[in-house]
């Protein structure tokens, strides 16, 4: 961006210049040879109309980078989005596969004294179905991640 304005800056000093030494030949040169004024008045407005030209494509250099930049700003903040998304639904697998390991653990041991209790049997399977909701949860997540992915890709096509 610092380059595009320099550039402006400099063609902008550039032409004043121009009509600047124009305006003092326009006096000198009117009394001296009309030709040469005018063909230096016909060189100023071609550098004129070039430098319109350059200011123009300037211009749309700059739009066009603004758009693309707006356009990644929000492709960061929809990533952001899911990776807290993602962060939220790892943190509840963690701790469902924590809880999921305890209660087997605590299952096992009751196992191992044959004592068979129909409430830790429960709570196991309790805790299993919990661990398979967090999954299929991670795994929507994960899925709807893709369609939106996809989604503009197929609109175009």
């Amino acid at each position: 961006m610092s380059d595009i304005s320099e550039l402006e800056r400099r063609i902008t000093a550039a032409l004043d210049r121009a009509a600047q030494a124009m305006d003092r030949l326009g006096v000198v040169g009117a009394s001296e040879d009309g030709v040469d004024a005018a063909a230096l008045a016909d060189e100023l407005e071609a550098e004129r109309v070039a430098n319109a030209q350059l200011e123009e494509r300037v211009r749309a250099i700059k739009e066009k980078q603004e758009t693309m930049v707006a356009g990644l700003e929000a492709q960061v903040a929809r990533l952001k989005g899911q990776v807290e998304s993602r962060d939220g639904d790892l943190s509840r697998m963690r701790a469902v596969s924590e809880k999921l390991r305890q209660s087997n653990q605590t299952l096992r041991e009751a196992n191992a004294s044959a004592v068979a209790d129909p409430e830790l049997v429960n709570a196991s399977l309790q805790t299993e179905v919990e661990a398979l909701r967090a999954a299929r949860s991670a795994d929507r997540a994960e899925i709807d991640d893709i369609l939106a992915t996809l989604d503009p890709v197929l609109k175009e096509a």
